[in-house]
């Protein structure tokens, strides 16, 4: 899985597909969508129209909705027609409400039929991360939680690669929030990398191993969000953003 995906949270239906070609062509493999955002047709139109190998291909979409195993069926079915695409890279369950133990052995099943090529659930706590564990059979490969410079999930990423499961980081940029792109440790830092503050952002859990989906319409930002693997933060560096960490959602 690459640990650089582009995400389209939020990305009007109208240039969902120009926006995903766009990201391709200045070299992203992963593209995160969703059902809730309601534009995977867009997502697999520009799969297809990429010229790009599907194998070389990473695409995740999420589960929304879904309260048993049967719902979780044809949910599936359902993101498999709207993408068109005989695979899905990675199924995610997009939040843990419903049974969502029975939503996952639906996703254990399709992922043995080979229709899901790895499966793994977002938004996920500790509890309700062991209680999935502890009833099912194949570990998820990656939890995609909000994780950024300012609730950065120390614990939480420790804990769950114990278990086997890789972070993923939602939200990577915080939302674009001003006091992200005001911050004088961040800018201080980009000075002396010749980097924008974005990328110092990402960079900082990029080196952390942890999987970053940034999102941008703009081809500009994509190629600036993706140029992050020609420069390494010193251990100090490192060191003055934790020290920005709050432990709080930017969202709650």
């Amino acid at each position: 899985m690459p640990r650089i995906g582009f995400g389209v949270y939020n990305i009007p239906r109208s240039i969902t597909k120009k926006c995903v070609l766009d990201a391709i062509s200045v070299g992203y493999r992963s593209i995160d969508t969703a059902q809730l955002y309601g534009n995977e047709k867009e997502v697999g139109e520009a799969v297809r129209a990429s010229n790009v190998p599907r194998n070389e291909l990473f695409i995740t979409t999420k589960l929304w909705g879904c309260h048993g195993y049967f719902d979780a069926i044809n949910s599936i079915e359902t993101s498999l027609k709207h993408l068109d695409i005989e695979y899905i890279d990675l199924l995610l369950i997009h939040e843990p409400t419903g049974n969502f133990v029975e939503i996952y052995r639906a996703l254990e099943d399709y992922y043995r039929r080979g229709k899901l090529r790895s499966i793994g659930i977002s938004n996920f706590n500790e509890e309700e991360y062991l209680k999935l564990l502890n009833n099912s059979k194949i570990i998820p490969q990656v939890n995609q939680v909000e994780t950024h410079v300012f609730m950065q999930q120390k614990t939480f990423k420790t804990f769950l690669e114990n278990y086997g499961t890789q972070m993923e980081a939602w939200s990577p940029l915080a939302s674009g929030d001003k006091k992200f792109f005001q911050n004088a440790v961040l800018g201080e830092i980009a000075k002396k990398h010749n980097k924008s503050i974005a990328q110092i952002g990402l960079r900082f859990l990029y080196q952390q191993n942890i999987i970053i989906i940034p999102k941008s319409t703009k081809i500009e930002r994509m190629k600036e969000n993706i140029n992050i693997l020609d420069f390494e933060l010193t251990d100090d560096e490192m060191e003055s953003i934790r020290k920005l960490d709050t432990g709080k959602s930017l969202f709650m």
